[in-house]
C-alpha cells in the first residue's frame, strides 16, 4: 500500500486538500458534486502524482468505479506529467483499471507505456494478446494484467483477493493459459488457474512483501520479529497500511508469534515502536499505527504531546510520558523551557486539586530542575494531612515516590506517617522503600511487632499481606525466616485466599496468590511439606479444603504431596487416581470421527469457502453485499473450529482399559449415584469429544463430575448444596 499524498488545493479554499475532499464526497455518496470535484480536479495546472494515485485507489475501491469509468479519462494529462516513472507508471495503471471507454487515446498511451517497458520481452506480443491489447475493444485492466504475467515465475508471490491468501507459484504455462500455485489457506494441494480467472483475482507482491514473507519463510520471519520488532512492524505497516493492535495481533499470532508469548513480545515491543521516529503509535488503542512520510522531530512530538490536552492532570501525564519515552527531551533547554511553561500555566488556576498541585510542583522541581517554587512545595508538604488519600490521587508513579521522600525529609512525624502508609499505600515499590527506611530507624522489635499486624488481620491488609509474604518466601527480609513464622504467614494467606474468594473486586489479588502457591507444580507448597511437621501440614490441608479458588484437582495435587512428604497421613489401602487434566481422554470412535473433521474443514469446507467469496465477490458492491459478508462469516467459523479441533488433536489420548482405575470416580468409569430422593442413577464420565448428557455420558470437564471426582464407593460429596452418594463404580469397557 503506498503512502497517502498531500497537495493545496488552487482555486479552492487554502489548505483544504483534495485527498480528504474525495474522501468524504464518496462517503456522502452524492454523485453529481464528486463529478464536479473531479472535472475541477482534472483542470488543476499542479501535478502530485501520489496524490492523484491516492484519488484513483479512493475511486477504485468505492462503489461509485463505474461511473467514474466513463470520466477517469480526464486525469490522463496530469498522469503523463509525472516525471518519476514508478508513479507514474502506478497512475496509468489504476487509469486503465478504472476506465470503460476503451478510447483511442487510452488505447495508444496503454500500448506505448508497454512498449517503453517491456518490448524486449520475448513474450512481449503474446502477452499484448492475452491482455487483450490487440483487440482493442476492451483492454481495462491491461497494464494491471501484464504486469501480473510478467510477475509470473516459479516461486514468486501472489495475493489471492478472494480468501485463499498469499499463494506460491509453483509452475506455469503460457500456452495452457495456465498457473499453478500453492496457497496458505487452501491445505493439502495447489491450485491451477487460468490466467483468465489469475486477472480478476491475483495481485503480484514482491518477495520481500510481508504476506509472501509469512507464507514463504515463516521461521526467518518470526527470527527477525523477535530481533528486530520495530522493523518488521515498519514492514507490515508498509505494505498492509494502518492496523490497529489488534489486527497487528492476528496478522502475527501463531503464523509468526506463538500466541503464548505474543502478549510478552508485544509489551515489549509496544515501548520500541512508540518511540520510533517512522511509526505513528495512536494514544487510542482503537485506532491504527501507521507510517509517517519522514521522521518526527522533537519539537512535534512535544506539540503532538499536548494537543488537546485542557487539564493539568492531563499536561501532567502527556509530559511524564514524554519524558519516559524520550529522555533526550530534559537534555534540551528550549524543551526543558517548553514543559515549564505548559505546566506553569495551570497554576493560576484557581481551585486547582491538592494532588494536581502537588504533582505540578514535584514535576517543576524534581524532574525540570524549576526552584523558583520551592517554599510553596515545602509549605504545602509540612501542612499536609490525608496523606494517604493524596498519594492515591497523584497518578505519576515517580512522583509519589518523590513525595514520601520530601516527606521523610522535611517532616519530624515521618515514621508515624510511613507506619499507615506501609500496610495502605500501592504500589509493592513504594512499600518496599518505606520498608527500608523504617527499618534503618526501628528496633528490630518495633518492626515485627508493627508486622504481626499483618498475620492478625491479613483481611484488612489483603494487598499488604501478599507483598510481604513474598519477601518472607524469598528471603529478602531478615523478620520471620524460621520454619514457624514461614508457616504463620501460609496460614494468613490461606485465610486471606478463603475470604477472597467472596470478593469479586479482590479477583485480581485471587489470580496472583494463586498463580504463586500452584507455579511450577506446586513448588512453594512442596517446599514448605517437606520442612513441616505432619501437624502443620494436617491443619494445611484443612484451610486449603475451605479455600472455593482451589479446584477439586488441585486439592487432589496438595494431598498427594502432602502424603508424599508424610506417608503416614495416607489412608491405608486407598489408592489415589490422578490423571493429567491436559489430556483430552476420547474413544476410538470420536477420535477418528473428529480426525475427520479436521481434515474435512481444510480440505473440503475452505476451500468450497473460498469459491463462495470469489463469487460472492463478483456480485460487486461489498459493503452491501450480503453473500460475501456471510461468505466471510463462514470462513471465520471454519478457521475458528479448525484451530480449537487441531489445538484439542493434539493433547488427544484414546482410553485403554489400563488408563481406568475403578477404586474411585475417575474418566472412563461408569458410576452410580445415589441422589437425595433415593433413586440410583447411573453415569459414564468420558472425555469432552464424547460427552452426551441425555445417554447419560458425562464430560469429566462438567461441575457435576468434579464434585465426584477421586470419590471412591461408599464417599458422599456435595453439589449445589445437596448431598450425593457413590453408589458404586465400574469400567464402562466392561459394560
Amino acid at each position: 500500500m503506498l503512502p497517502s499524498g498531500i497537495m493545496s488545493l488552487t482555486n479552492v479554499v487554502e489548505e483544504v486538500m483534495y485527498t480528504e475532499e474525495f474522501r468524504s464526497q464518496l462517503a456522502a455518496r452524492d454523485s453529481s458534486k464528486l463529478l464536479q470535484l473531479w472535472h475541477e480536479y482534472c483542470q488543476g495546472d499542479i501535478v502530485d502524482g501520489q496524490e492523484i494515485i491516492d484519488i484513483l485507489q479512493l475511486i477504485k475501491q468505492s462503489d461509485f468505479i463505474t461511473v467514474f469509468g466513463q470520466y477517469v479519462e480526464a486525469a490522463l494529462p496530469l498522469a503523463l506529467l509525472i516525471e518519476d516513472p514508478k508513479i507514474k507508471l502506478e497512475a496509468l495503471r489504476l487509469i486503465i483499471d478504472i476506465q470503460t471507454t476503451n478510447s483511442e487515446a487510452l488505447y495508444h498511451t496503454t500500448m506505448e507505456t508497454l512498449k517503453n517497458l517491456f518490448s524486449s520481452d520475448p513474450a512481449f506480443l503474446e502477452k499484448i494478446r492475452l491482455v487483450s491489447m490487440r483487440s482493442r475493444e476492451n483492454f481495462q485492466g491491461a497494464i494491471s494484467n501484464f504486469l501480473l504475467l510478467n510477475h509470473i515465475k516459479k516461486n514468486n508471490f501472489v495475493l489471492h483477493t478472494a480468501g485463499w491468501g498469499v499463494g506460491e507459484i509453483i509452475d506455469f504455462s503460457i500456452l495452457r493459459e495456465q498457473i499453478s500455485i500453492e496457497f496458505e489457506n487452501v491445505q493439502g494441494h495447489k491450485k491451477e488457474i487460468s490466467f483468465k480467472n489469475a486477472f480478476k483475482t491475483l495481485i503480484p507482491i514482491p518477495n520481500t512483501h510481508f504476506l509472501a514473507r509469512r507464507f514463504g519463510c515463516p521461521d526467518l520471519l518470526e527470527k527477525d520479529t523477535k530481533e528486530n520488532p520495530v522493523e518488521v512492524v515498519r514492514s507490515l505497516l508498509s505494505d498492509l497500511g494502518p492496523k490497529t493492535a489488534a489486527e497487528i495481533k492476528d496478522i502475527l499470532v501463531d503464523l509468526v508469534i506463538p500466541e503464548e508469548e505474543y502478549s510478552k513480545w508485544w509489551q515489549q515491543a509496544r515501548g520500541k515502536i512508540k518511540k520510533d521516529a517512522l511509526i505513528d503509535s495512536p494514544e487510542n488503542p482503537k485506532l491504527p499505527f501507521s507510517l509517517r512520510k519522514g521522521q518526527v522531530s522533537l519539537e512535534e512530538r512535544i506539540e503532538k504531546a499536548f494537543s488537546g490536552k485542557k487539564s493539568l492532570s492531563d499536561v501532567l501525564q502527556a509530559a511524564n510520558s514524554l519524558i519516559r519515552d524520550f529522555p533526550e527531551v530534559l537534555k534540551v533547554e528550549a524543551s526543558k523551557e517548553t514543559l515549564s511553561s505548559k505546566i506553569k500555566g495551570f497554576l493560576a488556576t484557581p481551585n486547582i486539586p491538592q494532588a494536581d498541585l502537588l504533582q505540578a510542583l514535584l514535576f517543576l522541581d524534581q524532574l525540570l530542575g524549576v526552584t523558583d517554587q520551592q517554599e510553596m512545595l515545602k509549605t504545602i508538604i509540612s501542612e499536609l494531612t490525608n496523606i494517604d488519600k493524596v498519594l492515591e490521587q497523584i497518578e505519576i508513579l515517580s512522583l509519589k515516590k518523590r513525595l514520601l521522600i520530601a516527606i521523610r525529609t522535611l517532616r519530624s512525624d515521618w515514621a508515624s506517617i510511613f507506619w499507615h502508609l506501609l500496610f495502605v499505600i500501592e504500589p509493592n515499590q513504594l512499600r518496599d522503600y518505606i520498608l527500608k527506611e523504617l527499618v534503618d530507624l526501628e528496633s528490630t522489635e518495633t518492626v515485627i511487632s508493627k508486622l504481626r499486624q499483618l498475620l492478625e488481620h491479613p483481611k484488612n491488609y489483603p494487598e499488604a499481606l501478599f507483598w510481604y509474604f513474598q519477601k518472607v518466601l524469598n528471603g529478602d527480609e531478615k523478620y520471620f525466616q524460621d520454619l514457624d513464622s514461614k508457616g504463620l504467614f501460609f496460614e494468613a494467606l490461606l485465610i486471606l485466599f478463603s475470604h477472597l474468594d467472596y470478593k469479586p473486586e479482590s479477583r485480581d489479588l485471587l489470580k496472583k496468590i494463586y498463580a504463586l502457591l500452584t507455579g511450577s507444580r506446586f513448588e512453594v507448597v512442596r517446599a514448605l511439606f517437606k520442612a513441616a511437621p505432619v501437624d502443620f501440614v494436617s491443619e494445611f490441608l484443612l484451610l486449603s479444603s475451605k479455600c472455593q479458588g482451589f479446584s477439586t484437582h488441585d486439592q487432589k495435587i496438595l494431598k498427594s504431596l502432602a502424603e508424599v512428604a508424610h506417608p503416614q497421613l495416607a489412608k491405608e489401602g486407598k489408592n489415589q487416581h490422578s490423571q493429567d487434566t491436559h489430556t483430552l481422554w476420547t474413544t476410538a470412535e470420536s477420535y477418528a470421527k473428529t480426525h475427520e473433521r479436521i481434515k474435512k474443514i481444510g480440505t473440503v469446507d475452505m476451500v468450497e469457502n473460498a469459491k463462495e467469496i470469489e463469487t460472492a465477490r463478483a456480485h460487486g458492491d461489498l459493503r452491501e453485499n450480503a453473500e460475501y459478508k456471510s461468505a466471510l462469516e463462514r470462513r471465520s467459523r471454519l478457521q475458528s473450529e479448525l484451530r480449537m479441533l487441531s489445538d484439542q488433536f493434539r493433547h488427544a489420548r484414546i482410553i485403554t482399559k489400563e488408563d481406568i482405575k475403578t477404586d474411585c470416580v475417575g474418566v472412563g468409569t461408569t458410576v452410580g449415584i445415589l441422589t437425595p430422593k433415593g433413586d440410583v442413577n447411573e453415569y459414564t464420565i468420558l472425555g469432552l469429544w464424547d460427552a452426551n448428557p441425555e445417554a447419560s455420558i458425562l464430560s469429566v470437564q462438567s461441575k457435576f463430575v468434579q464434585a465426584m471426582l477421586g470419590k471412591q464407593a461408599g464417599e458422599s460429596f456435595s453439589f449445589k448444596d445437596e448431598e450425593y452418594k457413590v453408589a458404586h463404580i465400574k469400567s464402562f469397557l466392561e459394560e
